[in-house]
């Protein structure tokens, strides 16, 4: 099976499979991670086809959509072995994928991990990052905000990992791109505590 046919197929399954998902890692953000990371990958001179594979791969298996188990590369060999993809390529998309995850704390290796790294977590700040953090925390009933348990609150995930992303970009341009979104989850949280506080 030709390149092109590959990434059809992938396209095709991860439609079935994410289409409607509620925690935030729908369909639609995996097709937004694809496109930011051909982005970059066109910047970087990074393959283009190694790129958007583990790209549109990136969530397939994952521990947070499989009760807390890592299913990412029995489920990913399945896929693509049926496809008659080369081991070698095989292998090296589960490579990639398995750098991406902010939670796994794993650096990313290679320019094509690096990139697909810098994707998901530019998908996880600015105005969609925000929509995404509260659909993921209300999957799982956490409260929005409490003062008194704040640790336990979807506001917490901000600190534990939003605001951290923008000092963990590979690439210049996700560099660039970070900045700005950074900046408009600072002005949120300082509207959201006037608010609260009914200050605003």
């Amino acid at each position: 099976m030709d390149q092109q046919s590959i990434l059809e197929a992938v396209r095709t399954y991860v439609y079935q499979e994410f289409s409607g998902e509620g925690t935030g890692h729908d369909f639609f953000h995996l097709e937004r991670v694809v496109k930011t990371a051909l982005r970059l990958a066109r910047q970087e001179d990074a393959d283009l086809f190694m790129t958007e594979l583990a790209a549109w791969l990136h969530d397939v298996g994952d521990h947070k959509l499989n009760n807390g188990v890592d299913r990412s590369e029995e489920q990913i060999t399945a896929i693509l072995s049926k496809l008659k993809t080369p081991d070698e390529m095989i292998r090296k998309v589960i490579e990639i994928v398995s750098q991406v995850s902010f939670s796994k704390g794993k650096k990313a290796e290679s320019l094509e991990a690096k990139i697909v790294q810098d994707a998901d977590r530019l998908d996880a700040i600015g105005a969609i990052g925000l929509a995404r953090v509260f659909a993921f925390g209300g999957s799982k009933n956490r409260e929005i905000y409490n003062p008194k348990q704040p640790d336990q609150t979807t506001i917490q995930h901000f600190y534990d990992k939003l605001l951290k992303l923008k000092d963990l970009m590979n690439t210049a341009t996700a560099q660039q791109i970070a900045l700005e979104r950074h900046v408009y989850l600072e002005s949120f949280l300082e509207r959201f505590y006037k608010e609260w506080n009914s200050e605003a």
